[in-house]
């Protein structure tokens, strides 16, 4: 790679942050791990890369941007290193507090920042097709009906709701279904419906490797930019 970007993973131990690793150490990605934060450390080394505590966050070396899947308890002290160190953050870390989505929202005026719910890049291109598809289908109904694996316990899921908001910014009011069960990775069928027709746009994962890299493709371009908040579908 030329001139890779530097990474800190944030949330390390987690599925997520495993997979970011892996991703990088395997694949072309653009990225490179120059450091892996996590709660609690064992080996001080794993597969080239240094492991820090959480609590040795403001020693961890030069990084060019933060990868987070981590906890809201976790996510002040990352956005805080970026803030302090110039450098890029993207985050899905989910059930931010109100005052935690006001320092993100502050923070995009320093920093280039990305949040998703979810980082698959087909479903940055689904949020654009349900947006339009409100949009020129006024008063037909919009229903959202989401599955996932038995053990994902909220509902709906997360990325459900922001196609709603999606269908929301369309003009569209939304409902939405859930289903638990077996191992499905997800799927998503928003499904727009009138007299006589209906049209459905799906999104299927197979493999939970897609969000992993949809979040690298993400930092490889979120590197560099003016600050500001982006999304998914701005860095395609």
């Amino acid at each position: 790679m030329t001139n890779p970007v530097r990474l800190l993973v944030h949330g390390a131990n987690g599925r997520m942050g495993q997979s970011l690793q892996r991703l990088c150490r395997d694949e072309d990605t653009g990225c490179t791990v120059v450091a892996a934060v996590s709660r609690k450390v064992g080996a001080r080394v794993v597969d080239g890369i240094p492991q820090f505590a959480a609590s040795e966050l403001a020693g961890v070396p030069a990084f060019d941007v933060a990868v987070d899947f981590s906890l809201p308890e976790g996510f002040d002290a990352i956005l805080g290193l970026c803030l302090a160190r110039g450098a890029a953050l993207v985050s899905g870390t989910t059930g931010l507090s109100a005052a935690q989505e006001t320092d993100f929202a502050d923070a995009a005026t320093h920093i280039p920042l990305a949040w998703a719910s979810n980082y698959s890049l087909g479903v940055a291109v689904l949020h654009d097709l349900v947006e339009r598809a409100a949009r020129v289908l006024p008063g037909w109904d919009c229903d959202i009906v989401e599955s996932h694996h038995a053990r994902k316990r909220d509902a709906p899921s997360g990325t459900a709701l922001t196609l709603g908001a999606s269908a929301g910014q369309g003009g569209a009011t939304p409902h939405y279904a859930s289903i638990r069960a077996g191992d499905i990775v997800g799927e998503h069928l928003v499904q727009f419906t009138a007299a006589g027709e209906r049209i459905e746009l799906v999104h299927r994962a197979t493999n939970r490797d897609i969000f992993a890299r949809g979040a690298l493709h993400v930092a490889a371009r979120l590197k560099g930019r003016d600050a500001g908040r982006y999304r998914v579908a701005d860095l395609l």
